[in-house]
């Protein structure tokens, strides 16, 4: 329904101020000449309709003065600048559906919510243009992953969500465990803010494994968002956040149902089921299961190329809309994950197993909570209060098979002592965010200012059974345990500016009191300027800081031979992180297209650096030498049109140069490719009956840092290190869609490419040569995979 004319609607200012923690969200006008800014939606089913037209109705025609139009980007949102010539009514149209004309006062800066329903014509509606995926109006440089380009790939999970996009990269950790993680700016996802409905999610020692803790289905959309970002959403974003948004109790189809299976053995079964109980109260539950029990081996190394694995995950959301300013969001939910990899003949039954066979185990238990209530002012809808509490407890043990050299016997051979690498560790956080927003004098001059308090209590246990000599049960106990305990206040204030023209600032600053380190000051800029209609120029500058957790962070190389050297006195990292992008809106053959060009240069003061080049058998992590130096520089540039009718078309080229200084040389980082190319085609038939997806994948050179004794260099001495070969991955997918069904099926690297040896040692796993984690390439080949979605609207 529209809103009646003359007023506004409080209701949608609330949910903006809920998820304003998003930099850039809210937008601010001069009061007198403003645009008109809204969102548009299907009616009946309240989800985004992109690529609508939005025109100004004269009080007095005039047929010498220009039209002015706007049209609606993927999430459904415009701004339309006011015309010279007064006028009060808005025209609203979409091929397909019924055409809307509402009112809109003369003064002000309103946020219109218009809900346009299917002509009854039509039996069914396609919308035949989509809006471009980079949003011509946040001030940060934000790609947006819509609900659609994630049924373009099976996206089980997290981690497979990103396959269809250039800006992150996954990666495999490692050939033992099939954990993934992700690269944002050439730097792994522990630098990057993962934030679920705009809240600090799945951070800490969650990390390793986070990219298979949020099922696909449940996912509306995903903004990625390069650069610092927003202070109000904590200093821990170094290299960019991406914002995870899962489905809306009030406008997530009642009941969808997806089940997914593939030729390695492995089911996937989700159910989402939302019900709007009333016209204030609404309630969603998630529902996920997977499970692979197929022992597969198909690179014959004696490894299975994937651990059996079983989850169950649920998570149900409740929403209060009182109509009246006030909303209010709790939501809870658990998830139980347990592992087991290795060898084939490897079965958990006691640790004497461990010492038969190589194996590893691990089982995950989480709990999490969140409570979000805002007030917004019903005679000032730009003016919000909001308190935001979330909890999480995050626990998790862990068993790695393990051999260390114990001496020799009296021939000279070298004995092996074979163990279990035990790893385990608990985390409970809790967060909470008071944050108010309102205008200086008009809404050009909007701010946001608040309060936070983080707790965070980490409990840790590493231990291999090693002791060594000059170590006295204290110092052995201190190494192996590692208990941390973080409070911190915080207070942050963050200013936008936005004329009624092509200029946007958004400046913040946030000072927060950690309790180990001191007094942390996080600035942060943002600009957006339009240099011409279709020509959208950004920079961004800021600040990151976070507490490094060593042994989570680098939890892959577990798997492998590796003795892990901890310093004690580690600091946390600091770095700056300064781009910006370059966005041109056009048309191609008729039909419109984006290209974007973007750069950013993150420079660390401060790094935890995992040193694997120098003793190739010890992974020392300690803090960024003295005079050395840390970097990541990333280019990316994009193109996205539509050559036909249906055919979409993304192209991308990504340079990453990563260094950093490892015991006095600076050296390129392991396993990150300097060159990485992309390509992406969707061809999508009238009515969506027939979708068609491919993409290739194309991944330069990436240096190596092996295990063996040979690659060991010595401290300072210059040293190029052995670079992976080239390849490309190809996956491609086919949908039916029915009336409430959808049937796919697709393949994962068609031409079969395989790491030749994933796993180096493995004929000896206890020995000192083995490792599982120089993992650069696909471990089991190519895959086939098909499943179905139903759904009831």
């Amino acid at each position: 329904m529209r809103p009646p004319c003359g007023k506004f609607t409080p209701l949608l200012f609330t949910i903006i101020s809920l998820a304003g923690l998003l930099p850039g969200r809210v937008r601010a006008q001069s009061a007198t000449i403003a645009p008109v800014r809204g969102e548009i939606t299907e009616a009946g089913k309240a989800t985004p309709l992109p690529g609508a037209l939005v025109r100004w109705l004269p009080d007095t025609p005039d047929a010498t003065a220009p039209a002015i139009t706007a049209v609606s980007d993927a999430g459904g949102n415009f701004t339309l600048a006011r015309p010279a010539r007064a006028a009060s009514r808005l025209v609203v149209q979409a091929l397909g559906y019924g055409t809307d004309t509402l009112a809109v006062p003369a003064t002000g800066a309103p946020y219109l919510r218009v809900a346009l329903r299917a002509g009854q014509e039509l039996g069914e509606v396609t919308v035949t243009a989509r809006g471009p995926a980079y949003s011509a109006l946040t001030p940060a440089n934000v790609q947006v992953i819509s609900a659609r380009d994630l049924t373009k790939s099976a996206c089980c999970n997290l981690a497979e969500s990103f396959e269809t996009n250039a800006s992150v990269e996954v990666t495999t950790s490692d050939a033992v465990s099939g954990a993934k993680q992700i690269q944002l700016l050439g730097l792994d996802g522990s630098y990057s803010l993962l934030t679920v409905d705009n809240q600090p999610a799945l951070r800490g020692l969650a990390a390793p494994y986070r990219l298979g803790y949020l099922a696909g289905p449940w996912i509306e959309s995903i903004e990625i968002i390069k650069g610092t970002g927003s202070v109000v959403n904590g200093y821990e974003a170094i290299s960019g956040q991406v914002n995870v948004k899962l489905k809306e109790p009030e406008k997530t189809d009642q009941l969808l149902f997806n089940v997914y299976g593939n030729d390695l053995g492995k089911f996937d079964v989700n159910l989402n089921s939302s019900a709007r109980l009333s016209p204030k109260w609404s309630s969603v539950l998630l529902l996920h299961s997977d499970h692979l029990g197929r022992r597969v081996d198909r690179n014959k190394d004696g490894f299975l190329d994937l651990p059996l694995a079983t989850q169950f995950n649920a998570f149900n959301k409740w929403k209060y809309l009182s109509g009246r300013g006030l909303v209010s969001e709790v939501g809870v939910g658990a998830l139980r994950e347990t592992r087991q990899g290795g060898q084939l003949g490897f079965r958990e039954s006691g640790d004497g197993a461990f010492a038969q066979h190589y194996g590893t185990t691990q089982a995950t238990t989480r709990y999490t909570g969140y409570a979000k209530t805002s007030y917004t002012w019903p005679s000032r809808p730009f003016q919000s209060l909001g308190l935001l509490l979330s909890g999480t407890n995050h626990a998790f043990a862990s068993k790695y098979s393990y051999g260390y050299r114990s001496g020799q016997d009296p021939q000279g051979n070298e004995l092996t002592q074979r163990t279990i690498r035990r790893y385990d560790g608990t985390q409970r956080t809790g967060l909470g965010t008071l944050l108010f927003q309102s205008v200086l004098g008009n809404t050009a001059h909007v701010y946001r200012a608040g309060l936070s308090f983080l707790y965070d209590d980490y409990q840790e246990l590493l231990s291999d059974g090693r002791r060594y000599s000059f170590e006295s049960p204290a110092d052995a106990y201190a190494r192996e345990n590692r208990t941390r305990r973080e409070l911190v206040p915080g207070a942050f204030a963050e200013y936008t500016y936005q004329n009624s023209r092509n200029l946007t600032v958004v400046a913040g600053l946030r000072t927060d009191r950690h309790n180990l380190y001191g007094w942390q000051v996080t600035p942060r800029l943002n600009l957006k300027y339009d240099v011409a209609k279709n020509t959208v120029l950004r920079g961004a500058a800021g600040r990151g800081f976070r507490v490094a957790n060593p042994v989570a962070d680098n939890a892959a190389l577990l798997a492998s031979a590796r003795e892990f050297v901890v310093a004690t006195n580690l600091q946390p990292e600091r770095a700056w992180n300064f781009g910006g992008s370059a966005t041109q809106y056009f048309t191609a053959l008729g039909r419109p297209a984006t290209f974007i060009v973007d750069y950013y240069h993150t420079r660390f003061d401060n790094q935890v650096v995992a040193n694997m080049y120098t003793a190739p058998r010890i992974l020392s992590v300690d803090n960024l030498e003295p005079t050395g130096r840390s970097f990541a520089r990333s280019f990316q540039g994009e193109v996205q049109l539509e050559p036909v009718k249906g055919l979409q078309m993304k192209g991308a080229y990504k340079y990453l140069d990563v260094r950093t200084t490892y015991d006095g040389v600076l050296l390129p980082k392991p396993l990150t490719p300097a060159h990485r190319a992309f390509v992406n085609l969707g061809y999508a038939s009238a009515f969506d009956k027939w979708r068609g997806d491919f993409t290739v994948q194309w991944f330069g050179q990436r240096p190596l840092a092996h295990i063996t004794s040979e690659h060991e260099h010595g401290t300072g001495l210059e040293y190029d290190p052995e670079l992976a070969p080239r390849y490309a991955l190809l996956n491609a997918q086919i949908t039916r869609g029915f009336k409430r069904l959808e049937v796919y099926a697709g393949v994962e690297n068609l031409t079969n490419y395989r790491q030749l040896n994933p796993i180096e040692g493995a004929t000896n796993p206890f020995g000192r040569d083995f490792d599982a984690a120089m993992v650069w390439g696909p471990v089991y080949g190519r895959l086939s995979y098909a499943g179905l979605r139903y759904r009831i609207e």
